[in-house]
């Protein structure tokens, strides 16, 4: 993991196509590396969520080439690697989890991320209309020690056919419904890292029942 951080720190000093071009062979190396980890990781994380018992690390990959198309921003790599955790890789549309790991953050998270519209419309009245039972779920002590608050932008008022001085405002102004939390860089020099970072998402498992039960009814 040291290695990975001090090839990500150099590739955001050098972010080009001609410098990494020149040190292929060192990601080449380190991202099978962390596949490896990675997969360490979601077999850990099968002993609480067991339809993840069959999932292969290389398809819950994104790649390290940024989408340039429609950014100011046209630097040609990502500096960090990222994986969507799911029983269908990273390919979900429904409450998953998500591993990140790069120069900037590393963290973890757990939930719905960009629900299309309709979906968000039914996962709020789920959570409405069931408030008391996602609020047990969602704000255990452990969650609320490790995952304190909601990530995502929110709106500045409430949603159409919702009172603005609703008691649940603060879950009706969410336009996503996921948990995260900060790793530093020690975390990952421990030898069983994998197993904590699977024990917190073992926390936000309820979560993501809840809201997949939601969005399949």
């Amino acid at each position: 993991m040291t290695e990975l951080y001090e090839f990500l720190e150099q590739l955001a000093a050098n972010n080009n196509r001609e410098w990494f071009a020149a040190h292929r062979a060192e990601y080449d190396s380190l991202r099978a590396r962390w596949i490896a980890e990675l997969q360490v990781l979601i077999d850990e994380m099968s002993r609480f969520d067991p339809s993840l018992a069959h999932v292969e690390a290389k398809s819950c990959l994104y790649r390290i080439y940024r989408d340039t198309r429609f950014s100011p921003d046209k630097t040609p790599y990502k500096t960090y690697f990222s994986a969507l955790i799911s029983p269908t890789g990273r390919h979900c549309d429904r409450a998953c989890y998500y591993f990140h790991q790069g120069v900037d953050e590393s963290a973890i998270y757990s939930g719905v991320w960009c629900p299309e519209p309709k979906m968000l419309k039914k996962l709020r009245k789920a959570i409405i209309d069931n408030v008391d039972e996602f609020r047990e779920i969602t704000e255990t002590p452990d969650i609320l020690r490790h995952f304190p608050g909601w990530y995502g932008p929110q709106l500045k008022t409430a949603p159409k056919g919702y009172d603005r001085n609703h008691p649940d405002i603060d879950l009706l102004r969410l336009t996503e419904y996921g948990k995260g939390c900060q790793l530093p860089r020690e975390f990952f020099a421990r030898k069983d890292w994998q197993k904590k970072a699977a024990e917190l998402y073992s926390l936000l498992k309820p979560m993501n029942d809840f809201l997949n039960y939601s969005i399949d009814e």
